[in-house]
């Protein structure tokens, strides 16, 4: 009897440990970009706008700007922010999941690191959605869905112009207008 309790204490801190190391690299997913910062910002914010779905953008932060005005020196860190009022409503007029609004809106970020190349990070919309039951798992697996088609860009298209404001009425939702979802 010894040997199974030890065996499944053993067994039980094994997969705590591979879950506290692998947890991080499964929520959030880092992907490299072809193109320059503003590029990238520029396709995705063009891509999100073209996604259909309700998507709106509802803002763009330099992330980077409040450390580099406190005499602090970063590379440079842009977040796209977009909305779906498709996907947000739902969750929002549940009272049971409206704590879930801390997700909204839906960030990517587009960062340079030490390497000198350009990355994308994002959300893995799916799996952190899967975490709070059916209705959030199915909405955010759209989502997930949505966010791939945000990051694929065709290079043989023109660069877009990069949206340093977010428009008032863009995607089909409005919610811009008042800073997103």
């Amino acid at each position: 009897m010894l040997k199974v309790v030890t065996g499944f204490l053993v067994g039980m801190a094994i997969a705590a440990l591979l879950i506290y190391k692998l947890a991080a690299g499964m929520m959030f997913r880092e992907v490299p970009s072809q193109f320059g910062m503003e590029e990238t910002v520029a396709r995705i914010q063009q891509n999100v706008l073209h996604a259909g779905n309700g998507w709106s953008l509802s803002g763009l932060r330099n992330a980077a700007k409040p450390i580099e005005m406190s005499g602090g020196n970063v590379l440079p860190v842009m977040m796209i922010e977009a909305c779906s009022t498709n996907y947000s409503a739902p969750i929002l007029k549940d009272d049971s999941l409206r704590f879930l609004s801390n997700l909204m809106p839906c960030k990517i970020s587009v960062y340079k690191k030490s390497d000198g190349k350009t990355y994308i990070g994002l959300m893995n919309a799916e799996l952190i959605g899967g975490l709070f039951g059916s209705k959030v798992g199915d909405i955010m697996a759209k989502v997930a869905a949505d966010q791939a088609k945000f990051i694929q860009f065709d290079a043989s298209q023109p660069a877009p112009a990069m949206i340093k404001n977010a428009p008032a009425a863009s995607g089909g939702s409005g919610a811009a207008a008042d800073g997103g979802c």
